[in-house]
């Protein structure tokens, strides 16, 4: 059985077994602290690094850090809250993410930590980048415009061989996530599902079907991000 131990966030003591990552034991405990790369079920890996902590007074991730006996952890200081909104920013900047026709709207991770952290005007000015759509493959579409490169498909999509059907191409800031021309042939109905499903924006999408759900009726559209969580 594994030990428990005591920690708090933000002040307000929490218990958690040894060795649980920092975001699933403050979710059990009714906190929320943000992530796109993270995903239930998948081995964490910090790349998004929107889920940043302190503790004891470090920059962590909390996707990869198990929680400790005494730990402090603080996730709602300005410090904080002004990376959160910076990385948000930089994501939108970076890309082409245009809302209003994405078929991802009121259901985007993205989109709804932008309202959570009030995004208004980026800092930053926009790249507007020209990134292709792929429509190669039989079952599934993948705009690079929108994909934020949070390798959640990478780690979370296989064959039943246990092969990655996404993969990192290209270097640099000109590198993208693609499907494998010959492993993602042979990918079902089932997976290309699960495959939109794990994308936390709109980059994939399911060939000849869009906006089966009304705007105004999806999950973001209804409660903010994080509230399922800090209302348990």
């Amino acid at each position: 059985m594994n030990q428990v131990v005591k920690f708090t966030i933000d002040g307000i003591e929490c218990m958690a077994a040894q060795g649980q990552y920092i975001v699933d034991a403050a979710k059990e405990n009714g906190i929320y602290i943000p992530t796109l790369c993270n995903y239930p079920g998948v081995k964490p890996k910090g790349s998004c690094r929107i889920c940043t902590v302190k503790v004891n007074g470090r920059m962590m991730t909390a996707c990869t850090t198990p929680v400790a006996e005494n730990m402090q952890i603080e996730n709602q200081d300005n410090e904080i809250i002004e990376l959160r909104k910076a990385i948000i920013e930089l994501l939108f900047i970076e890309g082409n993410h245009f809302c209003p026709a994405c078929e991802k709207s009121g259901n985007c991770e993205l989109q709804a930590l932008a309202y959570r952290y009030t995004m208004m005007v980026p800092r930053f000015p926009y790249t507007f980048p020209q990134r292709a759509v792929d429509a190669t493959n039989p079952k599934l579409i993948k705009d690079q415009n929108r994909c934020i490169l949070c390798k959640r498909c990478i780690r979370a999509i296989q064959d039943e061989k246990g092969r990655s059907i996404f993969a990192y191409h290209k270097r640099s800031n000109k590198v993208e996530i693609g499907l494998d021309p010959k492993i993602g042939k042979g990918l079902t109905d089932e997976l290309a599902q699960k495959s939109v499903d794990v994308c936390p924006v709109g980059a994939l999408l399911i060939r000849g079907r869009g906006f089966e759900q009304p705007i105004g009726q999806r999950k973001y559209d209804k409660q903010a991000i994080g509230s399922d969580i800090e209302n348990m």
